[in-house]
């Protein structure tokens, strides 16, 4: 019986995914041997000598301890592109909203709650109404910073609008490359993305390398009618920068799904409450990814969508009866596989099949034996120096 702690409310569609024959789920769980959660701030304390994995229903994992995760060995999972579809349509949404004067707009209507003469209030907003003349999308051109799942539909839906598309992702896989739309004009200078688009649209995770990325010298790229759309994370844009852009006009607008109080309030900038992924589709969608992603790893070890183990599948051996698979977390360092194979050999235990990836520091081993090992070969296994953490499947 596998214990899953839950944390916020998980969609049912995505908790009915566990069996009740094998699966304990509770969100009162003390020692679990993984946690699935959407927006819970962890910390390292929830890292327990039971704690297998740990996988948020959503694409970004900044409330969860992946550095401490690692190092004890626990598999972290996301949900990449279970909510892009989601996000893609509010996106459009920051689209329209920053090309139209279409709140204002709305606001103007619905201060008109004295008026109740029908003529005199048609009157009235046909000659008001060219306070809130726009532009159509159409025709314009928009930067998609990061093409991954989001940023790929969201160039695709773009296309179909009949905008012109560029995109800047240095980081871009090939799967990923495969989706984005041949009418998408790659561009390899930043600088030269954002001084040449209307719009501009970020869909990066944080990271090091991303932290503070929209900074000073990329705001004054911009040709000073730029929108910028943020519906990634807070953290990519500097702050005291945008502000800068904003106060001269570098930047005609700033559209974001992240609510600062430097911004409540201002004519320029429009701000969402973090509402990009929720809809009843998302959050369904990225429960059940993510619990399908800890059924196959708590049962049969595979990895997919770990921010911090290496993409790993093994089928099971038709020959290997269930409960003979190993899966085991190394450093990576030379001579880990010569040692832990040297123990199953002196223990007469034959190896039928195995899969051995690493990531980083990390390297992961599934390994299928033709007998079951004995708790003596396990703990020989376990205190070999860098190993990490040994489980029978």
């Amino acid at each position: 019986m596998f214990n899953i702690r839950t944390y916020n409310n998980i969609a049912a569609n995505g908790l009915n995914r566990f069996s009740s024959d094998t699966y304990n789920v509770s969100a009162d769980i003390e020692s679990a041997d993984a946690i699935l959660l959407r927006s819970e701030k962890l910390s390292a304390d929830i890292i327990t000598p039971t704690l297998k994995a740990v996988a948020r229903a959503g694409a970004g994992v900044n409330n969860v301890p992946v550095a401490d995760c690692t190092a004890a060995g626990v598999v972290v999972f996301n949900t990449p592109g279970a909510n892009a579809n989601a996000v893609k349509e509010l996106v459009l949404c920051g689209l329209l909203l920053g090309s139209r004067g279409i709140l204002p707009g709305i606001e103007f209507v619905n201060s008109l709650t004295g008026m109740d003469d029908y003529q005199a209030m048609s009157k009235l907003l046909e000659a008001e109404k060219k306070r809130f003349k726009g532009n159509e999308i159409s025709g314009k051109t928009l930067g998609v910073i990061g093409l991954g799942a989001i940023g790929s539909l969201v160039a695709e839906m773009a296309i179909g609008l009949g905008m012109k598309v560029k995109g800047y992702d240095p980081a871009l896989s090939v799967e990923a490359a495969w989706r984005l739309p041949s009418q998408v004009q790659r561009i390899e200078n930043l600088t030269a993305l954002v001084s040449s688009s209307d719009f501009i649209s970020l869909h990066l995770p944080v990271l090091e390398s991303t932290r503070g990325l929209f900074n000073a010298d990329l705001f004054a790229a911009m040709h000073g009618s730029t929108c910028l759309l943020n519906f990634s994370r807070d953290e990519i844009v500097d702050t005291g920068a945008l502000l800068a852009a904003l106060d001269s006009g570098q930047l005609t607008r700033y559209i974001s799904d992240f609510p600062r109080p430097e911004l409540i309030g201002r004519d320029n900038v429009i701000s969402m409450p973090h509402i990009g992924a929720s809809t009843g589709e998302a959050e369904e969608n990225c429960a059940v990814m993510a619990a399908d992603q800890l059924i196959d790893f708590l049962e049969n070890g595979n990895i997919r969508n770990s921010v911090n183990f290496p993409t790993l599948s093994l089928d099971r051996s038709t020959t290997a009866a269930r409960g003979t698979r190993l899966a085991i977390t190394n450093m990576n360092v030379p001579k880990m596989l010569g040692q832990i194979t040297s123990v199953l050999a002196d223990q007469n235990i034959n190896v039928i099949d195995m899969l051995n990836k690493s990531r980083g520091d990390i390297a992961y081993n599934l390994i299928d034996l033709e007998s079951e090992p004995s708790k003596e070969a396990l703990t020989a296994i376990a205190g070999i120096e860098h190993v990490i953490k040994v489980t029978l499947l």
